[in-house]
Formats: C-alpha cells, sequence, structure tokens
C-alpha cells in the first residue's frame, strides 16, 4: 500500500513541475518571436523650438521638427495634436520607411494671443512605434508688444 500511495504522490508530483513549466516555454517561444518582429522606431533631432521675441499680434511663426526612422519597419504618424487652437501642427501620411526621415511643421499664431509675454505649447505625437509611440514636442518663445 504505501508503494501505491508513493508511487501516486510522484506521479502526480512529475506531473505538477511539468505542468509548472510549460508556461515559461510559451513565454520564451514569443518572446524569440519578437526578437525576430520587425519594429518601427522614431527619433527626433530635437524635442524643442524656441520662436525667439514675436511681436504681439504676429500672425504666424512656424517652426520644423525633423525625425528619422531608425527602426526596421516602416513608420506611420497616427496624429499630432497641440494643447491650444493657435499651434496647429502638420505632417506626412504616409509611412516613412526605414532609414528615412519626415518632419513635423508646426505653426503658432500669435494673433490670438491677446496677452504678451511668455508661452509654452506642446505637440503630442502618437506612432506606431515599438519603445516610444507617444513624444512630446514644445514649442516656446515670448510675445512681447
Amino acid at each position: 500500500m504505501k508503494k501505491i500511495l508513493l508511487s501516486a504522490f510522484l506521479l502526480i508530483a512529475s506531473s505538477m513541475t511539468i505542468k509548472a513549466l510549460e508556461p515559461q516555454k510559451a513565454t520564451l517561444n514569443v518572446a524569440a518571436a519578437q526578437q525576430d518582429e520587425k519594429v518601427a522606431e522614431i527619433q527626433f533631432d530635437t524635442l524643442t523650438c524656441n520662436l525667439g521675441k514675436l511681436p504681439l499680434g504676429t500672425t504666424e511663426a512656424k517652426c520644423s521638427f525633423r525625425f528619422t526612422n531608425v527602426g526596421d519597419a516602416p513608420l506611420v504618424i497616427h496624429q499630432a495634436i497641440a494643447t491650444c487652437g493657435c499651434t496647429v501642427p502638420s505632417y506626412t501620411k504616409d509611412p516613412i520607411k526605414p532609414g528615412e526621415s519626415g518632419v513635423i511643421d508646426v505653426t503658432y499664431n500669435a494673433s490670438r494671443s491677446s496677452y504678451p509675454g511668455h508661452f509654452k505649447k506642446q505637440i503630442t505625437v502618437r506612432s506606431n512605434a515599438k519603445e516610444n509611440n507617444v513624444v512630446r514636442l514644445t514649442i516656446e518663445g515670448d510675445t512681447v508688444e
């Protein structure tokens, strides 16, 4: 009787050990598949742009943010959104191939500002990049009378 109980215990223990190792194998397979997966990566030359001093009522001031796809899959910019209506970003809707560059142009309309002083606006860029799929760009300057 002791031999049967011992055999049953060993059988159950070994089957539980084998079951416990199966998720680790699946995780390793997923990690290996991810290493083979091609991904897009976005890299900006700069994340800030200083527009300097702008006369109050200036119609437009422009700034460009250059970026490169340093990944090995096409990069797609899904959206670029500014924090207010006085800042308007524009960007290419076409995929950027690996190794190629693109530009996000930002137009700031200072005529909408009724107060002199320092301004700082952010543009949120969302893309299909693997690591940094959300990037915040900043424009700043001073409106003067």
